[in-house]
């Protein structure tokens, strides 16, 4: 157990560069690795029922009573990003409709289950954080593939129904279920379990980003000037996304644990579920600019944690509470 204590501590501290080895590994071992692909959906299960142990349905209601931060969260997710990731996508790589769709799907996917560490380090109010974690979570297996349709139903074919079946297997199931565990031990069975499995989710988390990067070995050992120019959107994009999140914070004059929250909430995101929906309905074109932004992920989680938590935000934090 203090090994695994120990793989926690280091895997939290240097998890941007230990994304990096794991895409580096799926790539240089692409043919052995893939074989391994049938698993990631039940790994990735795995992961949201670790990354979910301190949940329940009491937090959620107690965010629903002042909605208006959990509401622009929402909306920065679903509504502007994915349109402006849609119209700089088409602007960019207009006839390219499988990357397009693969920039869509970036910034469709729900908040990151990651960002519930990152907004504990940066001093976030954790029932903010949770609320859009698990309502993004809950709704993904319906706002993913409408999403999806709306957006870029015209370019491509979308098996919408088998989409949902593994939106809801891999996120909505063990996320209730985690709820429901907590709702009938008052919250025991979570903080119990929670330190014991913390490893084991990032084992999970770096397994799946192993594998799924498999999938562009092609493209990254023969990476073109086009790619290149698609991991910079991605990049750009995701740094939008961090700055509306504690844009609209500071437009709302919420105090700066909720605006930790909103920025971390709106920023990260679930790329390991985009990931797998890509490898299992689209091609690696689109999956390219899915697997991509696992590389600036939580490299900006840190940066903007690091910045979020500066000692004038504690100060400003403490004097709201």
């Amino acid at each position: 157990m203090h090994l695994m204590d120990s793989f926690n501590k280091f895997a939290s501290k240097w998890m941007p560069l230990i994304v990096i080895a794991a895409l580096c590994v799926g790539v240089s071992f692409s043919k052995q690795i893939n074989r391994l692909t049938f698993l990631v959906p039940y790994i990735f299960a795995f992961m949201t029922f670790t990354g979910t142990l301190q949940s329940s349905f009491r937090q959620l209601v107690g965010v629903v009573k002042k909605p208006m931060p959990l509401i622009a969260s929402i909306v920065t997710l679903h509504i502007i990003m994915p349109l402006i990731a849609l119209g700089v996508g088409t602007l960019l790589f207009h006839g390219k409709s499988y990357f397009i769709v693969g920039i869509v799907l970036e910034f469709v996917v729900p908040s990151a289950v990651a960002s519930l560490m990152w907004n504990s380090i940066a001093g976030g109010n954790p029932s903010l954080m949770l609320s859009i974690v698990l309502l993004d979570t809950l709704a993904a297996p319906f706002v993913i593939p409408l999403s999806l349709r709306i957006l870029v139903g015209t370019n491509v074919s979308i098996n919408v129904a088998g989409m949902m079946h593994d939106l809801i297997l891999m996120i909505a199931v063990p996320a209730v279920a985690t709820m429901a565990m907590n709702q009938f031990t008052g919250g025991k069975a979570g903080k119990k379990l929670a330190p014991v499995l913390a490893p084991y989710g990032k084992i999970a988390l770096i397994l799946i980003i192993t594998i799924n990067s498999t999938q562009i070995a092609g493209f990254i050992l023969h990476m073109t000037p086009m790619l290149f120019e698609i991991a910079g959107t991605i990049l750009a994009l995701a740094v939008l996304g961090y700055l509306l999140g504690w844009l609209l914070g500071y437009l709302l004059h919420q105090d700066t644990s909720i605006v930790v929250s909103m920025t971390l909430g709106s920023g990260m995101r679930n790329i390991s579920a985009g990931a797998v929906i890509a490898a299992a309905y689209f091609s690696a074109e689109t999956m390219f600019p899915v697997i991509v932004g696992t590389l600036f992920q939580q490299l900006l989680a840190s940066i903007f944690s690091r910045l979020l938590s500066m000692p004038h935000g504690k100060k400003k934090t403490a004097a709201t509470m």
